[in-house]
């Protein structure tokens, strides 16, 4: 769907699973066009997807530093994630580690200890910024195309790189796993009943993209990848407000908000009921929600009439 005014697309927490408890949201979700994503998608492909514009086929890692530091960067960048390789039976399971079950705290030795072991003699630079890690590289090589939550608690190598610019990839990401792994932090994280960091995910390798004029809709997000695409082509971003309503009323003609990641049923409800206000108003003729759970509704003034849908299986 191309974007247009008076529409908003809204990227809020799960929903799934029983988490919505007010009996007349439920109610007006149930009577939306709802659906469930057949597999876990990359949050910038899946706005850009439903705004209709094209999403940049690399440099992600560069356009994420870009949005943490307003500036862009020149040289080829790979985001370096923190993830949990669980060995089971017969394969590796991996586990996403975002900021809260790693803090910078012990992301700062980790990455500290990555550029005296593995950086500089071979061209490679390890640079933390908050709870994000980064790659330099002076030759660019192969890395994965998604971040770790689409991988979270699947097999990696489904989404390895493949073909023939790959060795230096799984040379590289075995070293890492050797080098964390009797880091005295993760020792201590075990100790404390925490999974370790015993590997990075290095996905995004590129570039940064020349600044461009493109016509995006005015975004509300704290996400720094999403933020740094959309400096990249000059349009308008500020950070979360808070809520839904300072949004509508900083951009009556339509936007884009990103709810940050938060499994809080009250923000949840709050948001929605919000959203639910302005499609009721006639602020908004046109709502699209993207939960992080991969659910996806769409919704119209008219779909209120729809009095036989009270209930959906995707909400229970």
């Amino acid at each position: 769907m191309p974007y247009d005014e008076s529409v908003a697309i809204v990227v809020l927490p799960a929903v799934g699973g029983g988490r919505l408890q007010d009996p007349a949201l439920r109610r007006w979700l149930a009577r939306s066009d709802l659906e469930q994503l057949g597999e876990p998608v990359e949050l910038l492909a899946r706005l850009l997807g439903e705004l209709d514009l094209p999403c940049p086929e690399a440099g992600h890692g560069a356009l994420r530093m870009w949005g943490q530091t307003g500036d862009r960067p020149t040289a080829w960048i790979a985001a370096a994630d923190p993830i949990h390789l669980e060995p089971r039976l017969n394969h590796l399971c991996l586990h996403a580690l975002d900021a809260e079950r790693v803090p910078a705290i012990d992301l700062r030795p980790l990455f500290d200890h990555l550029q005296l072991t593995l950086g500089d003699d071979n061209g490679l630079g390890f640079a933390r910024l908050g709870t994000c890690g980064y790659l330099r590289a002076e030759r660019p090589f192969a890395t994965a195309d998604v971040p770790p939550y689409v991988v979270h608690q699947d097999m990696p190598n489904e989404y390895m790189p493949v073909g023939n610019n790959t060795a230096r990839y799984r040379q590289l990401v075995s070293e890492i796993e050797m080098a964390l792994h009797d880091h005295e932090v993760n020792r201590r994280r075990q100790d404390n009943g925490e999974q370790p960091v015993n590997c990075l995910w290095l996905w995004g390798g590129g570039v940064a993209p020349e600044q461009t004029t493109e016509a995006h809709p005015p975004l509300f997000c704290d996400d720094p990848l999403l933020i740094g695409h959309w400096m990249s082509k000059t349009s308008v971003v500020t950070n979360w407000p808070g809520d839904i309503l300072s949004c509508a009323n900083a951009s009556p003609a339509g936007f884009v908000a990103v709810v940050p990641e938060n499994d809080n049923p009250q923000l949840l409800e709050r948001c929605l009921a919000e959203l639910r206000n302005l499609l009721h108003s006639g602020r908004l003729r046109h709502l699209t929600l993207m939960f992080r759970d991969g659910i996806e509704a769409r919704i119209r003034p008219a779909h209120r009439w729809r009095f036989w849908r009270r209930r959906s299986p995707l909400l229970d």
